[in-house]
């Protein structure tokens, strides 16, 4: 066989890629110093936002470019991309506070559980303290009033082995509801029952001005429905059920974590999961 001392023919095809250097990629991190090969402004990488990073030069001046081709470090081209990922640093948290259980299942549900006025005490608490009930296995029922605690009581009487716990709304002294309270606790399902409450009107209170981005909740004067005359006083929709269940969502919406809840709520609901999973 003759040997072909010229090699492989220069003009086939992909001998341009053949001969291109391949240019590194280089994860956008923190610190990271390049330059921009268009206009030679240098900077430290300081975040990345979308498709873009934000670079910062000596003199404290920020810009964004677009992550990809056109950068330099050391005078080399290279291709910047967005980091990877980083992995959590220890354990992550629930909403409420607590350590996260990972890959735990949903426990089945306890007889104990905790019973709440209405929907949104219930949704709320779900938002806040769902992860850590559901490794418990503790459900939350709502009754639709106070005034309902009695009768339910009577047809599903608490015991030893299903206690209940209850969240009332203005559980203040010489209340109505403060009242309620009492003649229960004093009746026969007493020993299996706690009942705690906090001093706001509505649950809606119980959401921090500050998450809502609200200066304060409004004062609403007796005999105009709350969540109607905060809805007015706030500038919100509130003809009828449908804009005050738009408003709910938009507080329910602004709760992220327990820093969003006021205390008075907090330190009752951990109280009422103690007792119920004691």
């Amino acid at each position: 066989m003759e040997h072909d001392r010229y090699g492989a023919d220069v003009l086939a095809a992909g001998w341009r890629e053949r001969a291109r250097k391949a240019v590194p990629r280089v994860a956008a991190e923190p610190d990271l110093v390049v330059e921009v090969a268009g206009d030679g402004w240098c900077g430290a990488v300081v975040g990345v936002a979308g498709g873009n990073v934000e670079l910062e030069d000596r003199r404290g001046r920020r810009r964004l470019f677009p992550l990809g081709a056109g950068f330099l470090i050391d005078g080399e081209d290279v291709v910047l991309e967005r980091p990877a990922p980083r992995a959590p640093q220890g354990p992550s948290r629930t909403a409420s506070g607590s350590f996260a259980v990972g890959d735990a299942r949903a426990r089945v549900a306890r007889a104990s559980r905790i019973l709440v006025e209405g929907r949104h005490d219930a949704e709320l608490v779900e938002r806040i303290w769902g992860d850590d009930l559901r490794v418990e296995g503790v459900v939350v029922e709502y009754l639709q009033g106070v005034d309902l605690l009695a009768t339910m009581l009577d047809d599903e009487p608490p015991s030893a082995q299903r206690r209940y716990g209850v969240l009332v709304d203005h559980l203040v002294p010489g209340s109505k509801e403060a009242r309620i309270a009492q003649a229960i606790l004093r009746g026969p399902h007493g020993r299996h029952l706690k009942i705690v409450g906090h001093p706001y009107i509505d649950v809606w209170q119980c959401v921090t001005p500050r998450a809502v981005g609200i200066e304060r909740w409004p004062d609403v004067p007796r005999g105009i429905d709350y969540k109607t005359g905060v809805c007015r006083a706030l500038g919100w929709p509130a003809r009828d059920q449908a804009d005050l269940a738009r408003a709910w969502q938009r507080i329910l919406a602004s709760v992220k974590t327990y820093r969003d809840i006021e205390p008075a709520l907090l330190g009752r609901v951990e109280e009422l999961i103690d007792f119920v999973t004691a």
